[in-house]
This record gives structure tokens, C-alpha cells and sequence, in this order.
């Protein structure tokens, strides 16, 4: 069933009178929560995060709710869950008949503005070096997803030193430098143009660091140094025997011979895009303070997802595990957002888009599944979630069955089921956080295993999610040719 259009229904929130602010959205790729100065990492250099995170509210329970790219990103834009975007794997081309975050700013007088790595746009695996898979022709803007002002993004690359990206004309416009710093050089650009301007401006920027590929040649020198006599080690739940449930990655002799050993050089290599990373965030909020615009301008960094570099036997993302979920969101807005507020609201990616709305006074469309925690922002009480529903789809990017997961993350407890053979666990994440005890059969946590997985059933049938195999969505969703169809959950 094709969806028939975008609902237009919003709800309305309050904003302090005489508040306008200006957006800057600014997200990482594969940055995980636990991997940053202010969140505990001695090895970390993120003084301008750690900074950041001082002078605003940290969300210190935030999780990627489907944690790989695309899914996120869809999440992001719509504030709904994968099983409602259909985005459920990487290199799908996203439907647009949503009320998006962009849709929702242009409408309400924004110029926006996107820079970086986009994501929704491909219909076929392997696209990643063709120019064609990232440049939309203008008959097919509307996939800019609300998105109409200035933009200088492509849909997927990782090559930091071979970036590109394009903007209203097919031809690719090449990074001369370390793509990071460069798309910094632009925010700042627009920023300083837009700061004196009559409208207000919403900037997303779009990191692709700290994704891989970890090599020495892909981060620049000086940030490698930085970390070139520190010490990397295996994970404490590292495992000779890689996890089955993995989507890939499960040969036993490549899992030995190629991640055991360089693992540790990755993460060095991690840390250092990180610390570049950081670099470029305080660049952007100097920026922010030499405009004169601070004041009026709400600044929230996150994550798509986070990275597991073999903890559990696994590497990358697309599973349960903390390392994976859990991301870094955090929010400044003086005078408005209370300096080194810290909370532990189980904040989902849906959660973002009508938090963030709600904490500017903007509509938030009625379509959307996650909650508006903006009074948790201000310092006040408030709604919000019990919990937040984890869905792992399937594969990373191939329709391929087996792979698929459901799980219930609340304050205390991470609760999963594999669809596979129903096998279900349980951790207890205050008293045992690197999750090596599966307490699914201990007496002791009954109720506990009994009230998440009610929770959760209770949540996947509020959001029409039948727990399906990945193919599924594909027959369903879309028509063959990794093009979602369907803009609602039915």
C-alpha cells in the first residue's frame, strides 16, 4: 500500500517570548557515548565536547534505537522508529511522504542548511563511488526532505583524504584537505552569513568521522601522534570465537588473524578522528561567539551509533550491546537550557526531532512516535519515556534473514530477543555495565525479565511492529529495487 502524502496535523509547544533561536545540528558517525572525555574516557582529547557538555544538559541514557546509519537518519528526520520508516538497512532510498525536521523548519521560516554525509539516497548495494548514487536531480529535491536552502552533501563516503560532495549540479565538487575541517570551513561560512540575517537559520552538519576505514593515511598526522604511544587494548568482553549473531564478519580464521591483532591500532586511529572531531566543534562554537549569536542559538551534538571494536565477539554496530546504543546527546542554549544539567531519560532517536522542537516553540506533527523531553532540557519535570525500543532489522545493508533482533533499554536493565531461535537476554547495567552476565535465567531477576518483556511486546504492537523477518520490508515496503514505497506504519 503506498502512502498517500505527508500529514499536516501538528501540535504546538511553548517557547519563552521573544525566542527565536537559530539550529545547529551537529551528529558524528559511529561516535559512541563512552568513547568522550565528559561521559569518563582517560584516553579521550575532547575538551570542546567535554566543554560543551558542561555548559548544557547531557542526556547521559541517549541511545541510537536501530543503531546503523540510514535507519538512524530516517529516525532522525521523522522521529519515528525503523519499523515506520521502513528504513530498516543501510543503502535504501528513503520515501518522502513524511512530515520531516526540514519540512517542519523551512515552513516555519528557517534557512536551512545541510552539510556532509546524507544517506537516504541510494537504491543499490555497492554505490558508494558512484557520483550518480549521491547527486539528486531537481525533479527530486523533495528527497532533500524539507531541506531547500543551502547544501553541500553526499550520500556516502568514509575516504576523509577523496571527500567530495555536491550541490545543485551533477558534478562532484572535490575536499582539497581532511574533509572534516573543511566542512567546518563551510558551517562557519554560513553561519557568519546567515548570523545577521532577519530569519533565523537551522544548520545541520554531518560528520563522517570517526567511521572507518582506521588507517594511518585517513586521519591527519598530528591527531595520530596524538595517540601514537598510547595503549590500545582488546576489550574486557573481547572473544577468540566471534559472535554468530553477527551479520558479518563471522569467519573464525579472519576474526583471529585480522581483527584480534588490529584492533588495537583502530582504536588509535578511532581516538585520533575523535580528537580532530573535537577540534572542529570548538572551531564551530567560536565561531557561534564571534558572531554575537550564542544566545539565540541551540546547539545539540550526537551520534548515529557507536562502534563495539570486539567487545562480545562483534565489531561495527547493529546489535543491543552499549557499545553500539548508547550515544552521545547533548544540548546548549543559555539562558535557556540550565548549565551542567545532567539527565538519564531514556531518550531514543525518535525522542530528538519533537524534543528539539519543542524546546524552539516549533510544531510538532502529529505523525511522529517519540516524546517531546525539551522540559527535561529546561531543568523542569516532565514526561518521558519508560524505556526505548531497540529494533535490529536485519543485516547492515543486504536483505538477508536471521539477523533480526528486538530489545527494551530502560534505566536499569537491557532486555533482547533474536527472532531467529527466541533466544533472550538480560543485563543489568548499573551493577554489571560491560553486560557479562545474562541474567534472562536468574531467579532473582524474574520480575524484572517478566516486566521487560511485556514492556516490550506492548511497545512493538503500539507501533504496529510484528517482529518480521528483513525481507519482509523488502517484499512489502518496497518495489524491488531498494526504493521504500510506504511513508506510514499500516
Amino acid at each position: 500500500m503506498a502512502f498517500s502524502g505527508p500529514l499536516t496535523t501538528c501540535r504546538r509547544s511553548r517557547m519563552p517570548a521573544g525566542k527565536t533561536p537559530n539550529l545547529i545540528y551537529v551528529f558524528a558517525d559511529q561516535l559512541r557515548a563512552q568513547s568522550v572525555g565528559y561521559m569518563g574516557d582517560a584516553k579521550a582529547r575532547t575538551p570542546h565536547l567535554d566543554a560543551l557538555a558542561a555548559s548544557g544538559v547531557n542526556f547521559t541514557s541517549a541511545v541510537s534505537n536501530t543503531p546503523v546509519c540510514a535507519a538512524h537518519r530516517a529516525s532522525l528526520f521523522t522521529g519515528k522508529h525503523a519499523s515506520s520508516t521502513g528504513m530498516v538497512i543501510n543503502e535504501l532510498r528513503m520515501n518522502p511522504d513524511h512530515k520531516c525536521f526540514g519540512h517542519v523548519l523551512t515552513e516555519n521560516g528557517y534557512e536551512t542548511g545541510y552539510i556532509g554525509k546524507w544517506h537516504l539516497w541510494s537504491n543499490r548495494a555497492g554505490h558508494h563511488q558512484e557520483a550518480e548514487s549521491s547527486y539528486m536531480p531537481p525533479d527530486m529535491h523533495k528527497y532533500r526532505l524539507g531541506f531547500d536552502g543551502f547544501w553541500a552533501a553526499y550520500n556516502f563516503n568514509h575516504q576523509y583524504y577523496k571527500a567530495f560532495y555536491f550541490q545543485d549540479g551533477p558534478e562532484r565538487i572535490w575536499v582539497k584537505g581532511y574533509e572534516p575541517d573543511v566542512q567546518t570551513d563551510m558551517a562557519i561560512s554560513f553561519l557568519r552569513e546567515k548570523a545577521g540575517g532577519e530569519r533565523p537559520f537551522a544548520l545541520f552538519v554531518s560528520y563522517g568521522t570517526p567511521h572507518d576505514p582506521w588507517r594511518k593515511d585517513n586521519v591527519p598526522d598530528a591527531y595520530y601522534k596524538m595517540f601514537e604511544n598510547t595503549p590500545f587494548s582488546l576489550p574486557q568482553t573481547w572473544s577468540d570465537t566471534p559472535d554468530p549473531y553477527m551479520d558479518r564478519f563471522t569467519d573464525p580464521e579472519r576474526w583471529l588473524e585480522y581483527y584480534k591483532p588490529n584492533i588495537p591500532e583502530f582504536q588509535r586511529v578511532y581516538y585520533a578522528m575523535n580528537a580532530n572531531l573535537d577540534w572542529n566543534i570548538g572551531r564551530l562554537l567560536e565561531a557561534v561567539e564571534a558572531a554575537g549569536i550564542a544566545d539565540h542559538t541551540l546547539i545539540v551534538f550526537s551520534s548515529d551509533h557507536g562502534e563495539m571494536f570486539g567487545a562480545h565477539g562483534r565489531v561495527q554496530k547493529m546489535t543491543f550491546y552499549e557499545e553500539a546504543v548508547r550515544v552521545p546527546y547533548l544540548m546548549r542554549w543559555p539562558g535557556v537550557i540550565p548549565r551542567g544539567q545532567v539527565s538519564d531519560a531514556c531518550l531514543g532517536t525518535p525522542d530528538i526531532m519533537p524534543t528539539v522542537l519543542g524546546l524552539m516553540g516549533l510544531p510538532i506533527p502529529e505523525e511522529v512516535e517519540g516524546m517531546d523531553l525539551s522540559p527535561l532540557a529546561r531543568g523542569m519535570r516532565g514526561p518521558e519515556p519508560e524505556a526505548a525500543l531497540l529494533q535490529g532489522m536485519g543485516h547492515t545493508y543486504l536483505w538477508v534473514d536471521g539477523f533480526e533482533w528486538r530489545g527494551l533499554r530502560d534505566k536499569r536493565y537491557t532486555y533482547a530477543r533474536y527472532r531467529t531461535d527466541g533466544s533472550e537476554l538480560l543485563f543489568d547495567n548499573i551493577s554489571d555495565p560491560l553486560q557479562t552476565r545474562n541474567l534472562i535465567e536468574d531467579p532473582a531477576h524474574k520480575v524484572a525479565s517478566d516486566r521487560m518483556r511485556g514492556s516490550m511486546k506492548a511497545k512493538m504492537d503500539s507501533l504496529n511492529d510484528t517482529f518480521e523477518l528483513c525481507s519482509w520490508y523488502r517484499d512489502n515496503w518496497t518495489d524491488g529495487n531498494r526504493n521504500i514505497l510506504r511513508g506510514a506504519r499500516s
